[in-house]
């Protein structure tokens, strides 16, 4: 059975698509937890309507406490072998269970392709599928996380994942924090036993303004993204820094690569009179470790400095030309 978790916050224009995509399914062995996360439109009120029409349907309600919790809340009441998040204003393909039911093979994750859908009608093919199993799941980190694809790796919600081992190894999303996924899937990684990839493209991923990921965010947003990427960078070197025999390459490049990403970002919206304050946030100790390679050692020497104007010269030459370009070349050899 899967248990398919779908936080809910004043999504009522989007609610009632995703719902019926999962009760529609043609596998029916699942339930649906609902976790209404305080929100003040109808969402509650039609969540209410289908827990009356099915009674594979339950519901949790709960003040606001954010995506993460409500994800949380989902896992402590989940029942099924596996746990599917479903965010709330997407859905999922017809035979999506089906087909994971018959792929599956207790494995701790199975991962899955996707497609992105744009609320003005526009709608696009999905990555090309990737096959791949008796992976390891750091093996599987490793071999896949730095692919140019258009789900960002970390994305939780393209796979299932076993519970029994969620709850064997007390893995949760931090709560209270944007950028969640970031911290929760290096870590799912570095614990899974067994993973699979199926190239199916089973979720259909809703853009729309007014998203989470699609705002345009305040100034006092802005800052708490910016504390966050901080805090979620220093758990993972604090998390990874412990750990012995494995390849920490990619997760080190990702850490100091987000630091780098956080200084810019800074800049780019004008925030610059955070900068103390989020030097003394950073961990410079561990983010020192996290170097790698001789154009991040080059940066991390011009940001300890406070050589702001130099290093956001190196980082926009670095980045957003070089490594740009870097990317296009790639793509374009591989047509």
């Amino acid at each position: 059975m899967f248990s398919i978790i779908v936080p809910v916050f004043n999504v009522e224009k989007y609610l009632r698509q995703c719902l019926d995509s999962v009760i529609q399914q043609s596998f029916q062995n699942f339930e649906v937890i609902c976790v209404n996360d305080g929100s003040t439109d109808r969402s509650l009120s039609i969540l209410q309507e289908y827990l009356q029409k099915d009674t594979r349907i339950k519901l949790i309600d709960q003040a606001n406490s954010g995506l993460s919790a409500a994800r949380n809340a989902g896992i402590d009441a989940a029942k099924g072998e596996y746990v599917f998040f479903l965010d709330s204003d997407d859905w999922i393909e017809p035979d999506t269970l089906k087909i994971l039911s018959e792929k599956q093979n207790g494995e701790d994750l199975v991962c899955f392709n996707g497609r992105r859908y744009f609320e003005d009608g526009r709608s696009e093919e999905s990555d090309k599928g990737i096959e791949d199993s008796n992976l390891i799941g750091w093996d599987y980190y490793n071999k896949y996380a730095s692919k140019t694809r258009k789900f960002d790796f970390v994305c939780s919600v393209l796979r299932i994942y076993k519970r029994s081992f969620l709850k064997e190894k007390n893995v949760r999303f931090a709560e209270k924090i944007y950028h969640e996924d970031n911290l929760f899937t290096p870590i799912v990684c570095f614990y899974a036993r067994s993973v699979s990839i199926i190239p199916d493209s089973l979720y259909v991923y809703r853009i729309r303004s007014g998203s989470i990921t699609q705002s345009v965010f305040s100034e006092s947003s802005k800052i708490k993204r910016i504390y966050d990427i901080a805090e979620v960078n220093n758990r993972l070197m604090e998390f990874f820094i412990l750990q012995s025999d494995i390849n920490k390459k990619n997760i080190y490049q990702y850490v100091n690569t987000g630091f780098f990403h956080l200084i810019n970002m800074i800049n780019a919206w004008e925030l610059n009179y955070l900068l103390d304050d989020i030097y003394n946030q950073i961990n410079w100790v561990e983010f020192k470790r996290s170097i790698n390679g001789i154009d991040s050692a080059i940066l991390f020497f011009v940001l300890k400095k406070k050589w702001f104007r130099v290093f956001y010269k190196i980082y926009y030459f670095d980045f957003y030309i070089c490594r740009k370009m870097f990317r296009k070349l790639t793509l374009y050899s591989c047509i």
